[in-house]
């Protein structure tokens, strides 16, 4: 691997990194009383259930190796699945939130010996169950708890982050309906209103990604339309244990670090805080994720200061774990792409 490359992919990780630090040092500095650290104390049972928040990261990996098997009808060995699933999260931690490195999934599939159609049709179908399963769980969310709990009582901050997350869920219901419409009941139609709609002066920058996007979704729906039922119980089935499993990170460190509070309302709380982070403009929702975790769950914690300890460490667990995964993974990657500037991803 060249030189040029190591570099590129060193400084885009370093940049979130940084990022992330600064602003936990910054919220340290400005909010954290040093004597909290006499009320730290690692007991046999914090240790435990910081453990099991490692253990449940896992399961969130597991859940989504066994969806790229599932939908891969099993051409993908397990190990490929977490070689795939890796550098996934990788590109997506290196890249803003609003933007993520899911697209990248053809990339690693096809380089997996995954055609370029079928890898399309994965990256297609992984994408709808994400969506249908946000689209479904954060309805049951809404329903069962209230405004007040869900979104905190500061007029401020509630206003600006339920005005945000009701806008995001609005775009995800109907981006996922446009999904069903163009996989499962009309394909052709959804092709012919995309190319009508491009065509239009104004958009017709857009005109030749979508008219390939449009051509995707066709053919993909060609593939998976016909899929029986339990194909997509096992594939839907397989997203819930990631999700949910990623989630429950944040209930074991509260069982680690706090002595009460609504584990029930700290889970739902997930929904939200992640459906926010998916618009953050940082790489991977760095500062943004610590400051939205302190301001969400600080009722949890009956010491001033310990709610950001625990979102450091919900860092270091569900992201920073995966940019270290990722610079011992993406060398050896790349080595087998070559050092060809056509064969290395840009987002790498």
């Amino acid at each position: 691997m060249s030189a040029e490359v190591k570099k590129f992919k060193s400084v885009y990780v370093l940049i979130p990194v940084i990022i992330g630090l600064v602003v936990v040092g910054i919220m340290f500095y400005k909010e954290v009383d040093p004597s909290i650290f006499m009320h730290l104390k690692f007991t046999p049972a914090s240790v435990f259930f910081i453990f099991l928040a490692f253990l449940l990261m896992f399961g969130r990996d597991l859940g989504l190796m066994w969806r790229y098997r599932k939908v891969s009808d099993n051409r993908l060995t397990w190990r490929q699945a977490f070689r795939v699933n890796m550098l996934c999260e990788f590109t997506s931690a290196v890249t803003p939130s609003a933007v993520g490195g899911s697209s990248l999934i053809v990339v690693f599939l096809n380089r997996e010996g995954i055609d370029a159609g079928r890898s399309t049709t994965l990256m297609i179908t992984c994408l709808f169950l994400d969506e249908l399963f946000f689209v479904i769980s954060c309805l049951l969310v809404c329903l069962f708890f209230s405004f007040d709990d869900l979104f905190g009582t500061s007029v401020v901050f509630t206003r600006g982050v339920s005005i945000l997350f009701y806008t995001i869920y609005a775009l995800i219901t109907l981006w996922t309906v446009f999904l069903y419409l163009a996989l499962f009941k009309k394909p052709e139609w959804v092709r012919s209103f995309l190319n009508r709609l491009f065509s239009m002066k104004w958009l017709r920058h857009w005109q030749q990604p979508v008219a390939r996007m449009a051509d995707d979704l066709v053919h993909s729906s060609h593939d998976i339309a016909g899929r029986p039922a339990k194909f997509w119980a096992g594939a839907f089935g397989a997203t819930i244990v990631s999700w949910t499993s990623r989630y429950l990170v944040v209930n074991a460190l509260l069982l680690a670090f706090s002595s009460g509070g609504n584990h029930l309302l700290a889970f739902a709380r997930q929904f939200v805080l992640w459906q926010v982070m998916a618009v953050s403009p940082t790489p991977g929702g760095s500062g943004l994720s610590e400051y939205m975790f302190t301001q969400y769950y600080h009722d949890f914690f009956p010491v001033v200061g310990m709610a950001l300890v625990a979102a450091f460490l919900w860092r270091i667990i569900t992201y920073y774990m995966y940019l270290a995964i990722g610079v011992c993974i993406v060398p050896a990657w790349l080595r087998h792409m070559g050092t060809r500037s056509d064969k290395v991803p840009e987002s790498l």
